[in-house]
């Protein structure tokens, strides 16, 4: 991620171009950016999160598999500084657990369309090869719901990576 601890006052003074940029590198929809860089300045850290949560809730699920497309498969090979933080607790698992988890990926995108997307951020290869297999039970609307939960939890990760610490 480039932009890195900006903080929010920072990230405030950015050029509209900058801040779509810095947005888009913790979503990669270029709708869910735009608006979200919209609505500033922002006077709070919470009122930014806020609004990046309405926007994502808003977009039509076109723009959704749009934000998918900057998301690698989880245990694949993860080709952004964020993603490969996100799932740093995969590339350390065992190879069982890696080929389970690659094999369920396959079976999730047959029946989805799409890759499972999942907040990794903390969260084992055994978790996360337990909440696929469970997921994998869904509907495709319920997944679809599901699927933007995990979104908007990833985006607030990236967006308080974005901004740095509280102060």
């Amino acid at each position: 991620m480039l932009h890195e601890w900006i903080g929010l006052d920072g990230f405030n003074r950015l050029s509209d171009r900058q801040a779509m940029h810095a947005l888009y590198e913790c979503c990669a929809s270029s709708i869910w950016a735009r608006r979200v860089a919209q609505g500033r300045p922002f006077d709070s850290r919470d009122l930014l999160l806020d609004r990046a949560d309405r926007v994502l809730a808003e977009l039509p699920e076109a723009e959704i598999d749009h934000a998918l497309d900057g998301h690698p498969r989880i245990g694949g090979k993860a080709d952004n500084p964020s993603s490969k933080r996100e799932q740093a607790a995969v590339t350390t698992a065992g190879a069982e657990v890696r080929e389970k988890l690659a094999a369920r990926n396959r079976a999730y995108e047959d029946k989805f369309g799409h890759v499972y997307l999942v907040c990794a951020t903390g969260r084992s290869a055994e978790d996360l090869l337990a909440i696929l297999e469970e997921r994998l039970d869904n509907d495709a609307e319920t997944e679809r719901r599901v699927l933007r939960v995990e979104l908007a939890k990833i985006n607030r990760i990236r967006l308080g990576r974005m901004l740095g610490p509280e102060q």
